[in-house]
């Protein structure tokens, strides 16, 4: 990392920002390019290991590219804050992010249910009481994180 002053170290600090984000982009290879998209997502952490979790439509690009290539790259950031120097003509942004790759299986129709959950209580301080007739039109995958960093900028 060049800014190894604005680098975030430390498993608990990198879920903490993780925590906070609401949005996940997963990058897929799609014939030698990347496929992003921005994803709703779970977190779920053991020890020192993290998955994320994620839902779709049964049929599509992102699970046909799964299919072809397990591997993928996320991101994820918050805390975006526009912060202005008018006195040196000058602006910049506050932002905590983390990054990493992995490789995504798909979550089997038996522990889908408690996946969907693990997304839920990502936006849900409660217990959310979801129609669990969508559980078989949902097609689940999680990403098994095998590495990440994380970055942030919080200005004085």
């Amino acid at each position: 990392m060049r800014r190894s002053d604005r680098e975030v170290t430390g498993f608990e600090n990198l879920v903490a920002i993780m925590e906070k984000c609401d949005v996940c982009r997963i990058a897929l290879n799609q014939d030698g390019y990347p496929y992003i998209v921005p994803l709703n997502f779970g977190l779920k952490t053991e020890g020192q290991k993290v998955e994320l979790y994620f839902h779709s439509a049964l049929s599509g690009t992102k699970l046909e590219l799964i299919q072809k290539d397990s591997r993928a790259s996320f991101e994820m950031d918050c805390g975006h804050r526009l912060v202005m120097d008018e006195k040196r003509g000058s602006c910049t942004m506050e932002y905590e992010s983390v990054i990493g790759q992995g490789h995504i299986e798909i979550v089997p129709d038996e522990k889908k249910y408690e996946a969907l959950c693990i997304l839920m209580a990502h936006y849900h301080q409660e217990k959310f009481p979801f129609n669990q007739a969508v559980v078989p039109q949902t097609a689940v995958f999680k990403l098994v994180v095998e590495s990440m960093t994380g970055k942030a900028r919080h200005c004085k």
